[in-house]
Order: C-alpha cells, then structure tokens, then sequence
C-alpha cells in the first residue's frame, strides 16, 4: 500500500478561494486537525480537503479508507467533517454524530465560537483514532 502524498499547497490554494467570510473558519478547523499530531498530512481528496496518517501502516484493503482521518464537507455556512471510519473511535465526547450503515460518523462546526467549545473533543477524537491505527 502506498502512502497519500502530503501536499498542504494544494489545500491552502483550495482555501484561498473559498467566500472570505469562511474561509477563516475552514482555515482554523484546518490548523486544529494538523496541530492534533505530526502523524497528519493533508491533500485534496473527493475534491476537499482531508487529512490522514502519515505513518508506516500494515497492509490493507484501500476501499476500507484505514489511512484516511478526515474529509471536510463545505455547506453554506459551515464545516461538516466526516470520518469515514468514525465509527471504530470510541468517542466519549459526543462530537461524533450519525449512524451510517458504511461506518461513517460526522461533526459539525457552524462559527468560530462552535469551534472554541468543541476543539478539543475534535482533537481527542483525532488522538483516538491515531491509537487506532494498524501500525
């Protein structure tokens, strides 16, 4: 299995086009997943961002998504992040929502006060999901 490519100019290019009045809440969203761990690199996957791990893992089935964290999802107004294997975090936080049958689970970021209060759920989640992986 080969590894994603980090490449977190793409990513700051993807930004840099956004509605400026929300593209400071994608950017802060950004900073708190990649500040969480050295272990998380960014590109444009699905045609957004998203992050995964870095890291030597054990081989695995791509259509199981092992290395892939997290994917933003961009509404109007807000930040929908989703996990695509959210499902195996054991979230105590209750940041986690959703019961996808597929074993995805997501979160919602509507402001940057919505942020403040559940940044670090976010980033304990993200610490969860990196214990998880099958190094």
């Amino acid at each position: 299995m080969s590894k994603e490519i980090n490449d977190s100019a793409s990513v700051t290019a993807y930004i840099q086009k956004l509605d400026l009045a929300f593209a400071p809440l994608v950017e802060a969203v950004r900073k708190l997943i990649l500040t969480s761990s050295n272990e998380i690199g960014e590109h444009i996957k699905w045609n957004a961002p998203a992050f995964f791990y870095t890291g030597e893992m054990k081989p695995f089935d791509p259509k199981t998504y092992k290395r892939d964290l997290v994917v933003m999802h961009l509404r109007k107004g807000f930040v929908l992040l989703v996990f695509p294997t959210g499902a195996t975090i054991p979230d105590k936080t209750g940041l986690l929502e959703g019961d996808f049958t597929d074993g995805r689970r997501t979160a919602t970021f509507k402001n940057s006060d919505d942020l403040k209060t559940k940044g670090k759920d976010l980033q304990k989640v993200i610490q969860h999901w990196l214990k998880q992986v099958e190094k």
